[in-house]
């Protein structure tokens, strides 16, 4: 009776035990583990050692079979108690999962552990998945939220940015910490694209600097349409800073635009007419004005510039103006000398490049989303079904922040040597913008392409971003929908459930005691299912969808640099004197730069993990869950399908957005 496991050819087994141990550095012990079966007449199993003579169980990643016996006619079971015991210099043990499978029936009963498991027993149920206050344990779940709310402790790391992790925990670590090491990928890919006599020289011409790319630093897609005006609107719309348009409802007073310079543009249409048709668009970067920047003598420009839809259905650029004051910056246009007309372009560019690196990027993907998976692990138990639906998509978030601001982002990093404005402009446009931002509005797809006026593809066609990004977006909707509302199906539920609004009041209470976030539906306190789908649902699309967009295209924008310009020398024009190919060359970083550049966008552009709903590490074990992550993938399959038509007729494709190319997490 002494012996849990059955030896082979001595007994049979009643039950079978499989443990998976988690797949991340420390995870795996040296310690003697036990366990206690419960079936479904609350009787308990005696304590059940597991373990195999003369095999090392429990390593990272492992999956270990216990074969049981002496437990005949025991029946289902319907929960389990598992600890370790300490010993060895390996104790703490981190399990994904538990399976109990019955040998005569093969009926297998699912326990997802996903936790670090002590000396100190803990109790499971099936499934482990339900609302706080229909857990018959709330003393063990509300001890296990006291020690994650010291483990996940956040601070204001930077001023007037989003909160992140005080310390990244061990769980949120890689699994595989080389293949996220982007200063060794970088001296990979180096040696691998056989690239040699890089000095800190000038291009000779811009022949030369296409010269530049093989094996794998490929010719980016920017390199061979950079200098057509369709292909500088269509940066607006499908780049990878495809959220700053604006339909133009009036032309700003300061900006010196007038009919008789843009007419011969608009096909004999006044501006006026063009606004009524809903023709005309724009963008007004005046948040910019006056940044400061990490070199001080940087002088960022604060553009507007007005697009026209023309009559072939094409965004083209009409006008631009660098900096705000109409009075001392003259209003650039098509018709101007081309390398003058092409040098405003790119200053207005590099402009673009400064908010998408900043905000778009890393702002309010990153960093936002790092201040939700914080305030998650705080408030809601891993038992929780709405912990159990977010928590794929903050897989290797705080990981990846915590590397890049530390070697990306640090003082004299990559963002100090290849972006104008360098750490200091970075955070100085964060800080500006996330001011205003809300969950409810830039957060949430359907309101951001309304209150931007541009949801509609008969007035604005060819916004791939759009529509692409509104398919996933209302079939992620559905996902959440399938699951709250099966949870929820009582609005008591809503109100007694403490955890989820503790989590809603703590990301919305003010800076420093909370996490300040704007917009969050019920202003922290859900009263329906509908503020609690549109509040996840939101989360899980700028985790994947609206990362991959502000993410994947990197490389082709901005690894052929006057295409998408992260620094430029010299001043902004200031006059239309024409100009000539020297002039554009001089403004451009040098060659060691250029090549750095290069390197970190292509690190940045490859995919380190799955698809949408392909979860590297699955959460979802419970019926509903199981069913919503089934209907998930076959709506996500139709998407595909959809998305790969639709680039089979576009006159550029965009491939960022199918769900295969979606990784579930911000992980990179």
């Amino acid at each position: 009776m002494g012996n849990s496991c059955a030896s082979a050819g001595v007994l049979p087994s009643d039950y079978v035990v499989n443990v998976r141990t988690g797949d991340f550095k420390g995870a795996g012990t040296n310690a003697n583990v036990y366990i206690h079966l419960y079936n479904d007449r609350n009787e308990a199993s005696r304590k059940l050692k597991l373990d195999k003579k003369f095999k090392d169980d429990f390593e990272r990643g492992q999956l270990d079979r216990f074969p049981i016996s002496n437990l005949v006619d025991f029946g289902s079971i319907a929960r389990i108690e598992l600890w370790q015991d300490g010993a060895g210099l390996k104790s703490d043990w981190h399990v994904d999962l538990i399976e109990v499978i019955e040998s005569k029936n093969k009926k297998k009963v699912v326990f997802p552990v996903q936790r670090w498991i002590t000396d100190k027993p803990i109790v499971l149920n099936e499934f482990d998945c339900s609302l706080p206050q229909d857990d018959p344990r709330p003393e063990q779940r509300k001890e296990e939220l006291n020690r994650k709310r010291a483990v996940y402790e956040f601070e204001f790391k930077i001023d007037g940015l989003p909160a992140q992790v005080k310390v990244c925990p061990e769980d949120e670590q890689f699994s595989d910490d080389y293949k996220w090491d982007i200063l060794t990928k970088k001296t990979q890919l180096l040696l691998q694209s056989k690239i040699t006599n890089i000095t800190t020289s000038k291009w000779k011409s811009l022949d030369d600097l296409t010269n530049v790319y093989q094996n794998n630093l490929p010719r980016p897609a920017g390199a061979d349409k950079w200098k057509s005006d369709e292909s500088f609107g269509m940066q607006r719309l499908n780049g990878c800073n495809p959220t700053m348009i604006r339909r133009c409802d009036a032309i700003p007073e300061n900006f010196g635009v007038t009919n008789e310079m843009v007419e011969p543009i608009l096909k004999n249409l006044t501006i006026e007419e063009a606004i009524s048709q809903k023709r005309l668009y724009i963008t007004n970067y005046s948040f910019l004005e006056n940044l400061k920047c990490t070199n001080e003598n940087t002088k960022i420009c604060c553009p507007i510039a007005l697009f026209f839809v023309n009559d072939d259905k094409i965004l083209m650029p009409v006008a631009i103006q660098l900096n705000q004051d109409k009075n001392s910056n003259p209003v650039f246009l098509p018709t101007d000398p081309e390398y003058t007309w092409m040098l405003a372009k790119m200053f207005y560019n590099l402009a673009d490049a400064s908010i998408h690196q900043s905000c778009t990027h890393l702002g309010f993907t990153h960093l936002v989303m790092e201040s939700v998976a914080v305030a998650t692990h705080r408030n809601l138990s891993p038992s929780h079904p709405v912990f159990r639906l977010l928590a794929p998509h903050f897989l290797f978030l705080m990981a990846i922040n915590d590397r890049a601001l530390a070697k990306l982002v640090a003082p004299g990093g990559w963002v100090d040597k290849c972006m104008g404005i360098g750490r200091t402009g970075l955070f100085g446009i964060i800080k500006r913008l996330w001011a205003d931002w809300r969950l409810d509005v830039q957060g949430t797809l359907p309101k951001d392409l309304e209150d931007r006026g541009v949801a509609d593809p008969e007035s604005l066609p060819n916004y791939h971003y759009r529509d692409d990004a509104i398919l996933l977006y209302d079939t992620l909707k559905k996902y959440v929908t399938r699951i709250v509302e099966a949870h929820y199906d009582d609005p008591e539920k809503i109100s007694n459930d403490f955890e989820l609004q503790s989590w809603a009041k703590e990301l919305t209470t003010p800076v420093p005691e909370g996490f300040g976030i704007k917009g969050v539906a019920g202003d922290g306190q859900f009263s329906s299912t509908d503020e609690i789908i549109v509040t996840l649902t939101a989360i899980v699309f700028i985790s994947s969808v609206g990362h991959a967009a502000s993410n994947f295209a990197q490389y082709d924008e901005y690894a052929f640099p006057p295409n998408y310009p992260a620094m430029l020398h010299g001043d902004a024009p200031t006059t239309k004197d024409a100009l000539t190919e020297s002039d554009i060359l001089s403004r451009l970083s040098d060659k060691a730069t250029t090549l750095d550049v290069m390197v970190v966008t292509k690190i940045l552009s490859d995919r380190g993990t799955n698809g949408l709903a392909d979860f590297e590490v699955q959460y979802q074990y419970d019926v509903i869950g199981l069913h919503a992550v089934d209907e998930l993938k076959k709506d996500l399959k139709e998407i595909g399908d959809i998305i790969s038509e639709r680039n089979k007729t576009r006159t550029t494709p965009y491939p960022y957005l199918h769900p295969s190319e979606v990784p579930n997490s911000i992980s990179i």
